[in-house]
């Protein structure tokens, strides 16, 4: 659900995440999901690429997991990642403020999908709403990254580089080096988010 303005632009940067039906919490479902397939958290662990006291505490919905991570865990645990979150689809190449292709996701942090469904497509263009407090986990993959805030001040990192960036500032690097983002402050952050390969797609397979 988004909320709506007069100014389709202000519209599009307070969108607000959708109402979930879902039954069960993400963390729930991870853990009912390898305990289905009788994986020990090492054991999804070494096939997500992510590490067991971070599995160990999404299951505890001690922590958020970032869709990047979900789309990980959804490899590890052989699901489909509609399993934890629904992506927008569009044949759309052209997006409008007014009609924002938020992702279904529980979560606090709040995403849009900037991408368009193009064959073969080689990025992830997504808009994401970081509330205050929040920290995404460390994490690393093949690819290339790149950040440019466009409300609030984010604490980024990556790899031994810190900085805290403000609206206008941005960051590009290689997405082998640890990295993660948190926010510091006590106002939201919007953070414009695109990435290398694209692996945020509804029909992403296991």
């Amino acid at each position: 659900m988004t909320t709506t303005h007069r100014d389709k632009s202000s519209a599009f940067l307070t969108f607000e995440t959708r109402s979930q039906t879902r039954k069960l919490p993400i963390g729930d479902r991870i853990k009912a999901r390898r305990k289905a397939l009788g994986l020990t958290l090492q054991e999804l662990a070494t096939r997500s690429g992510l590490s067991a006291p971070f599995i160990s505490q999404a299951e505890r919905n001690l922590t958020t997991p970032s869709v990047w991570s979900l789309m990980s865990l959804a490899k590890g645990l052989e699901v489909e990642v509609s399993h934890f979150m629904e992506w927008p689809q569009t044949n759309q190449i052209v997006f409008r403020a007014s009609a924002p292709k938020t992702v279904d996701i529980d979560s606090v942090v709040g995403y849009v999908d900037l991408s368009s469904e193009l064959p073969d497509r080689k990025m992830d263009a997504v808009l994401v709403r970081i509330p205050p407090g929040f920290a995404f986990p460390p994490d690393s993959h093949n690819g290339e990254i790149f950040r440019y805030v466009i409300k609030g001040a984010l604490t980024a990192v990556a790899g031994d580089v810190e900085a805290l960036l403000g609206p206008g500032d941005g960051m590009h690097f290689d997405g082998r080096v640890t990295h993660f983002v948190r926010n510091d402050s006590n106002e939201e952050v919007l953070l414009l988010y695109v990435g290398t390969p694209a692996f945020l797609k509804e029909d992403s397979t296991p």
